[in-house]
């Protein structure tokens, strides 16, 4: 079993930053494919990042490329996805989820676990 828990969530500006952390229990972390996905009012979850376990591959959906970046530290059992270049589109809950597959799974289905989620809002 593993438990997943998001923090640094907040209100920003556009054209700021944030940096979300995800904090997993377990000594296995360093063997989890983990991933961001964001959910906003009234639509569908959405893949944003994923970080491989086996080779540190990492992979980000169009919308965020060049603006957010995917990393993790597996000594301190945290994956983070730093937020720059926030624009309103990007305001939504984003949840941190894992999965031992490897590779760059971009589903929610291929995750077996799921944190709350911390919301993120950017003002225009």
């Amino acid at each position: 079993q593993v438990q997943v828990v998001e923090s640094g969530g907040g209100l920003v500006q556009a054209g700021g930053s944030l940096r979300l952390s995800c904090t997993a229990s377990g000594r296995t972390f360093s063997r989890y494919t983990m991933g961001w996905f964001r959910q906003a009012p009234g639509k569908e979850r959405e893949f944003v990042a994923v970080i491989s376990w086996n080779d540190g591959r990492t992979y980000c959906t169009d919308s965020v490329k060049g603006r957010f970046t995917i990393s993790r530290d597996n000594a301190k059992n945290t994956v983070y996805l730093q937020m720059d270049s926030l624009k309103p589109e990007d305001t939504a809950v984003y949840y941190c989820a894992a999965t031992p597959l490897t590779g760059a799974p971009i589903v929610p289905a291929a995750y077996n676990y799921w944190g709350q989620g911390t919301q993120v809002t950017v003002s225009s």
